[in-house]
């Protein structure tokens, strides 16, 4: 019998990926043994029950085993507002609103891995107080074109950018004993035909572009769960493609958590059981029992085509995310939570603070001296649009959203005087393809002028000291499920600047946007340009800060703005979205500024771009050499007699150590950048 129990032992951990040749430390020993036990006194159907849903984002409990129900929540940037259990309407709660974070490109744009890891710090600290065990992000997905709609919620179009900040901000989640889900495993980088289109990549560029920070998650981050893309890759959907989930995800990277599907993207119950997925999660289909991984599972098992063994196996994945998050521990479970609090307040402003780009500062129209301003025009519907609603699967009831025309009153209102103006309508009106992705949809606006509001903005304009136009896209552009059909800036928008600069030349432009937009005629006509992004819900305080220099910006294009979307690689090269459901990402590595650097594109403003307010001067250089040789490997010295830096600067993402806000260790704020916080308000 003894004989018999080490070799039970040996091959649970063999299935569950316990090596027993590699060392583990005595907690990994002790959940490995709870883990056995809890397995070893289950029934194939309760077991079967943790690897499915039983409503949009919940898993059935094990009440006898003391094993509580799982719950899941989208929240790249903000924790969702409750879903009602069985479909997608909002549940109208009251204490569902939550704390509302810059999305994933403005996130980029800080380059600053402290603010990733407190950014996950709070969404997990919000998380656990609305009782969440895993928090669906971070999309860490490469922007590959200009044109997909969910380009807002990924971050750049560089690897190793992507990396670094989606570790810190695991890292942060998981200190708070929620669980992330980083997205979405792999080469998800179109939402036109999401959900049948087959990508084909060289393994270069699979390794060199497009894993990577989903390797980084995994083996740094520690990421406890990944989610699955909708796509196929090699001729399989990834929820069942075994060189993605088995050979790279669990032989090679050493995945020890859960793979789960994005909703609905499941596709086979003993091919994906092969293959390594352990968890499904649906949309449209109400009788869970009917799912992949429910009662097809049971029968699968019963006739011999998935060994038990393998249910083991991922229902020990299960429950090792839920010890490690204490979801198996009432007594802790939900004791990190809290939510909207004034810390979480001032994380908020500090990320949008450090993502605004400084693009053009003509004649240092920036930072205006409001002390010379008698009249300011606010020009532009993205003025006083709030955008935590919008984005589908991103959006999220903000306890509050700061627009920049409340920000503008609320702090300079008593010094000068404000002349709103709408400038533009947002026509839009967006026909769903069908459901999830499938197919596209398209917008119906063209590029129309309302000649009534343009009327009003350039008299508000010829009539201010300063107009500010605050244009950019919204959520009809910037979503899941669709691509945008063009670069351009939709709504008449650039002629709409044009007149307003000719009415007054001291014109500064907002862009509010997730993605890249055409910036050529701008950047010739526009004598000073801000990207504001969707910022959260302090970004309309943190852009006002950022006009009258209470913030010096610091923040870098995370994507290249191309001359024109033909210059972009996917569509030069005819691959953007693909034809007859293959996608050919012929572009190999030379993905965003690879491409631009190689082919020597003119670009308006390429990747790693942006000003500051700081002036630097360099005088008298001097070196201790006269002559150097060939090669430049001599070791040599200069030196400089004068140095000159006028106001301040934290323009460098490579030299941050950051004064304020936090230490490195203990991610506690310091008591002077809470009181610059609460001054800003």
């Amino acid at each position: 019998m003894k004989k018999l129990m080490t070799m039970a032992v040996l091959s649970f951990c063999m299935t569950t990926g316990v090596s027993g040749t590699q060392p583990i430390n005595k907690e990994d020993q002790q959940i490995e043994k709870q883990i056995e036990k809890l397995i070893r006194r289950m029934t194939l159907e309760e077991k079967v029950s943790l690897l499915h849903g039983n409503s949009k984002f919940y898993v059935s409990e094990i009440k006898r085993l003391g094993i509580p129900e799982w719950s899941l929540s989208d929240g790249p940037h903000g924790v969702r507002a409750e879903i009602n259990r069985h479909d997608w309407g909002y549940a109208n709660w009251t204490t569902d609103s939550s704390t509302y974070f810059p999305t994933g490109t403005a996130f980029a744009a800080a380059w600053n891995p402290e603010l990733a890891y407190y950014r996950g710090e709070v969404l997990g600290e919000e998380a656990r107080w609305r009782k969440k065990d895993v928090l669906l992000g971070p999309g860490v997905n490469i922007i590959r074109s200009p044109l997909c709609g969910r380009n807002f919620e990924y971050m750049s179009e560089d690897p190793y950018l992507n990396s670094v900040l989606a570790v810190r901000y695991i890292q942060g989640l998981q200190s708070r004993d929620v669980a992330c889900s980083v997205k979405h495993f792999a080469l998800n980088n179109q939402e036109t035909d999401r959900t049948t289109v087959e990508v084909e990549c060289s393994e270069r560029a699979l390794r060199e572009i497009y894993l990577p920070a989903f390797k980084a998650a995994v083996q740094e981050g520690g990421a406890l769960t990944v989610m699955a893309a909708y796509n196929k890759y090699k001729g399989d959907w990834c929820a069942e493609n075994k060189y993605l989930a088995r050979d790279i995800l669990r032989d090679e990277w050493g995945f020890k958590g859960v793979y789960v599907t994005d909703w609905g993207a499941a596709h086979s119950t003993v091919k994906s059981a092969i293959a390594g997925l352990d968890l499904e999660m649906g949309t449209n289909i109400e009788n869970y029992d009917d799912w992949y991984f429910a009662n097809p599972l049971i029968e699968a098992v019963k006739k011999g085509e998935v060994a038990e063994s393998l249910v083991d196996e991922k229902v020990g994945n299960v429950l090792r995310v839920m010890i490690k998050t204490k979801v198996l521990d009432p007594k802790k479970r939900f004791n990190q939570g809290s939510i909207n609090t004034p810390e979480h307040q001032q994380a908020a402003y500090q990320a949008a603070a450090e993502a605004i780009v400084l693009l053009k500062n003509k004649e240092n129209l920036l930072p205006l001296d409001i002390s010379s301003v008698g009249s300011i025009a606010v020009i532009g519907d993205n003025a006083t649009r709030r955008h935590s609603d919008g984005g589908l699967s991103s959006e999220i009831k903000s306890l509050y959203e700061v627009t920049p025309l409340e920000a503008i009153r609320m702090k300079l209102g008593d010094r000068v005087k404000v002349n709103f103006a709408q400038g533009y309508e947002k026509l839009s009106t967006f026909i769903e393809g069908s459901n999830n992705g499938q197919n596209a949809g398209s917008f119906t606006d063209g590029n129309q002028v309302n000649e009534k509001l343009l009327k009003e903005a350039v008299d508000a304009a010829r009539n201010s000291d300063v107009a500010i136009v605050v244009g950019g896209l919204n959520h009809d552009y910037d979503t899941e499920s669709a691509d945008r059909q063009y670069m351009e800036l939709p709504y008449g928008q650039v002629q709409l600047i044009q007149e307003v600069i000719k009415a007054n030349p001291r014109t500064i432009v907002v862009i509010v946007a997730g993605s890249p937009v055409n910036m050529a005629a701008l950047d010739i006509c526009a004598p000073a340009i801000l990207w504001g992004w969707y910022n959260g819900m302090e970004g309309g305080n943190a852009l006002v800060d950022a006009i009258t220099g209470k913030v010096n910006p610091s923040g870098k294009m995370p994507f290249t703005t191309p001359v024109t979307l033909e210059q972009s690689p996917d569509m030069a090269l005819g691959n953007f979205p693909g034809r007859d459901l293959k996608v050919k990402y012929e572009e190999d590595i030379l993905v965003g500024y690879r491409w631009y650097d190689t082919k020597r594109l003119p670009v308006v403003y390429p990747f790693g771009y942006g000003l500051s307010y700081t002036d630097f001067s360099f005088g008298n250089l001097a070196t201790d050499k006269k002559t150097y040789g060939q090669g430049g490997n001599d070791q040599s010295h200069f030196h400089i007699d004068k140095y000159r830096k006028k106001r301040w600067c934290r323009s460098c993402p490579t030299l941050r150590k950051r004064s304020g806000m936090f230490s490195h260790a203990s991610g506690k704020r310091t008591e002077r950048f809470q009181e610059s916080f609460f001054e800003s308000r």
